[in-house]
């Protein structure tokens, strides 16, 4: 699997913060990528431009406590970098940070970061000797089946893209994945839009970009592989359609 010369620069600030001891995990499409590579799956997946994170304190972090101790954390690990927050936290908002390379002013990529939200399963990973901590395989599958399971699924193909890699390498157990969402706080709603609404997806799908190399597959193949992997969750009723 390619990692891109930007991904391997969050790789190693994502490694910075992890050795700083800062309450702060991984979630995401880099977590994503690492996991599948863990995990034997060697086909390119989709690339991104920005890293995904929780925060978890006692007490909710000030803006300057944030930016202070990542810029700190960055430059202990001789990672030229300066941090901006153009984005504070709120009631169902991210945080949002701008890395800077300082010469230029040239925003290099950003991190969004959850605050104080229910804490999920997470493990720790290695990408090329730089470590950090980000949620678990189990985490990644209920966070992106939740999603799907509701009518945001037109909004969220990248989720259905990123079942039919995870669909590769790991196998489907219902009750971790029931257990893992309880535990996260998610629940599963009736997958109404995946299931009935298929040309509404294939349209979405087929305005979803991926960048460089990375193949897409079609449509259907997409489709019918994230339908059968997740069969063990859909409604009932639906199943027996299924199977006709």
């Amino acid at each position: 699997m390619t990692i891109s010369s930007e991904e391997k620069l969050m790789y190693e600030v994502m490694n910075a913060i992890y050795q700083s001891g800062i309450p702060i995990d991984f979630k995401g499409a880099m977590v994503l990528k690492a996991c599948l590579m863990d995990a034997g799956f060697h086909e390119d997946i989709r690339h991104t431009a920005d890293i995904d994170a929780n925060w978890y304190s006692d007490t909710m972090p000030s803006p300057e406590q944030m930016v202070e101790s990542i810029e700190t954390a960055l430059h202990k690990a001789g990672i030229d970098m300066n941090v901006t927050l153009y984005r504070m936290y709120g009631e169902g908002r991210s945080a949002g940070f701008e890395l800077v390379l300082p010469s230029t002013n040239e925003v290099l990529f950003t991190m969004d970061m959850d605050v104080n939200r229910p804490i999920q399963q997470t493990r720790l990973y290695e990408i090329a000797g730089l470590r950090f901590r980000g949620i678990s395989p189990s985490q990644i599958l209920a966070d992106k089946i939740a999603a799907i399971s509701t009518n945001k699924v037109f909004r969220r193909i990248k989720d259905v893209v990123d079942l039919y890699y995870l669909s590769k390498v790991f196998p489907f157990e219902r009750d971790d994945l029931m257990h893992t969402l309880l535990n996260s706080g998610r629940h599963l709603e009736n997958f109404d839009g995946f299931l009935h609404r298929s040309d509404d997806l294939k349209h979405a799908y087929e305005k979803f970009r991926v960048t460089g190399d990375v193949r897409k597959p079609d449509f259907d193949e997409v489709y019918v592989a994230v339908k059968a992997y997740i069969k063990p969750i859909l409604p009932k009723e639906r199943r027996r359609e299924m199977e006709r």
